[in-house]
């Protein structure tokens, strides 16, 4: 199964979300995409079923139209989603999405990023490089190795009129 960010098992929904990411995993896996996550909330008489997908060197317009056309199939010849009206959207997960993944750190390399390491430590820096176990970051001109099983919380900084070196 796909690491998606996930709902407290039991909430509202969560029956129905694990469905969804079961049916919709490896589909969209087949164009390429990854799926990020899968939210289904209430909206009046409807629902809405938002659902994240991303891939390395990051999604355009024709990849969200591919993942729709992909995923409203999938939608309309199942009962995953019951009988009860619902909008769907489909996008990127966004720069703000923390970062829990290798994939995630892979993708965001040359991007500022601020982490929590599990010993209260804080540290800012640019991804480098990513691998399956950690991420290298310059900070402030300086190596320094974060191993994820240390991350509590990372995630990438906005960064208004960059300069490109």
């Amino acid at each position: 199964m796909a690491e998606v960010s996930a709902r407290t098992p039991g909430t509202p929904g969560s029956a129905t979300r694990d469905r969804l990411v079961d049916a919709l995993t490896e589909p969209l896996r087949a164009l390429g995409l990854d799926l990020e996550a899968v939210d289904l909330t209430p909206a009046g008489k409807r629902r809405l079923l938002r659902v994240a997908v991303d891939k390395d060197g990051g999604i355009d317009l024709d990849d969200v139209a591919a993942a729709t056309r992909e995923v409203s199939r999938l939608l309309d010849e199942s009962d995953v989603m019951g009988e009860q009206p619902y909008t769907l959207e489909v996008s990127s997960p966004g720069v703000d999405r923390p970062l829990t993944l290798p994939r995630h750190w892979r993708r965001n390399v040359g991007r500022l990023v601020k982490v929590a390491i599990r010993d209260g430590e804080a540290v800012s820096g640019r991804v480098v490089a990513a691998d399956e176990e950690g991420a290298d970051l310059d900070v402030d001109g300086a190596p320094h190795r974060v191993r994820f099983a240390d991350v509590t919380k990372a995630k990438v900084q906005i960064e208004l009129n960059r300069k490109e070196s």
